[in-house]
């Protein structure tokens, strides 16, 4: 999906033609692919290491199309309103299951290590492992949990049921916040100014 979004993304905001950044991402997902085929349910160092990395390739190329948005905002460059919102959803949006990926595969050494249940520190507390009496036996959070993390912390700019517990994980809500904010509030505040 994030593929999709980058390259519907107009090319004035994208970092070089809007092919680009896809077909790097694409490029970077080959060896990831191959390893998740050759592998049972361990994760090794170098694939965990290279998730990160393209995680981070992926978040670093929105902020850059975000810079590129808000420079045609104050340059007066902008004269679409509509097309300014559909872009700065489109960046939303993947700062969303950007950052929802990069919670997945951080919290308590990622999500194979979660899987063998290898004990580790967490990075978040969800409801769950407050009251576990809530939980179904054996609940461990998914995929889908911390896009929910990542979604509530874009939209609330904060926290929202579940806790941040360690530093890095305080950094890129941080980060996610601040991202979420200059895209709805300058961007979005900017582009329903201008519609026609």
């Amino acid at each position: 999906m994030i593929l999709a979004l980058q390259l519907t993304l107009a090319e004035r905001f994208s970092v070089g033609p809007n092919w680009f950044v896809p077909a790097l991402e694409s490029f970077l997902l080959i060896p990831f692919t191959v390893a998740a085929f050759r592998q049972n349910t361990k994760e090794t160092a170098p694939v965990r290491i290279f998730n990160v990395l393209l995680i981070a390739v992926v978040v670093a190329f929105n902020l850059a199309s975000l810079i590129l948005l808000i420079e045609a905002l104050l340059g007066g460059k902008a004269t679409s309103g509509g097309i300014l919102l559909q872009n700065a959803l489109k960046l939303w949006i993947t700062n969303v299951i950007g950052f929802g990926l990069w919670y997945w595969e951080m919290d308590r050494g990622g999500p194979s290590r979660r899987r063998m249940q290898v004990k580790r520190h967490e990075d978040f507390l969800f409801p769950q492992m407050s009251n576990p009496e809530f939980a179904q036996p054996g609940w461990v959070p998914d995929f889908w949990d911390y896009l929910y993390v990542s979604f509530t912390n874009a939209s609330a700019f904060s926290p929202t049921d579940t806790m941040p517990l360690t530093g890095r994980a305080k950094m890129l809500m941080t980060t996610q916040s601040f991202i979420a904010l200059l895209t709805i509030t300058l961007v979005a505040a900017r582009a329903v100014n201008i519609l026609k």
